[in-house]
């Protein structure tokens, strides 16, 4: 699988096509195609390359799907013993883009991410959350396999039976008596 190391908004990011990232706000606007020319590494299925810092001619091709603010982050400020609070948030704005294409040094194409429809927030926010309950339910699931596996090993013809004496006489015990001194 190939993939390339790139740097956009003060970041690095290992990116691989059709990947969706979330980065620092970009200014073109939804829908266009962004162009990443800080390409640090290239890792092809036959060849790797590094760059020093950059490799010259490489480059990776993005859509911008969203321009829109991360999930907020609350700042809290207090100086003790002196009744002073600040409490404020910060959404950073970011873009979500999806990677396209990737092309190495000579300009040939590496890989290329299959068409897709649109994506909408809630719909990325979906996909992650499903791929959690999958693995959740698999491991749910090997979870009740083994106990039934066990309950039915405990059930098993295998294991010595006890079985009652007809010979052995039953015999009724006394009850205990207190008496009073």
């Amino acid at each position: 699988m190939s993939f390339a190391v790139i740097q956009t908004g003060g970041k690095q990011y290992k990116v691989s096509a059709s990947e969706i990232l979330k980065v620092e706000r970009l200014e073109d606007s939804e829908g266009k195609t962004v162009e990443f020319k800080n390409v640090l590494f290239l890792n092809d299925d036959k060849s790797t390359e590094f760059g020093n810092p950059n490799i010259k001619g490489a480059k990776v091709e993005a859509t911008i799907l969203k321009n829109t603010k991360n999930k907020t982050i609350l700042v809290f400020k207090k100086r003790r013993r002196k009744n002073s609070r600040k409490k404020y948030g910060h959404r950073q704005p970011i873009s979500l883009i999806r990677i396209t294409k990737i092309f190495s040094k000579d300009g040939k194409l590496i890989s290329e991410a299959e068409p897709q429809s649109k994506l909408s927030m809630r719909e990325f926010k979906a996909s992650e959350t499903r791929g959690e309950q999958q693995l959740q339910a698999k491991q749910d699931k090997s979870k009740g396999e083994q106990k039934i596996k066990k309950q039915i090993k405990n059930m098993s013809p295998d294991k010595k039976k006890t079985s009652v004496n007809p010979e052995k006489k039953i015999t009724k015990k006394k009850p205990l008596t207190t008496t009073k001194k």
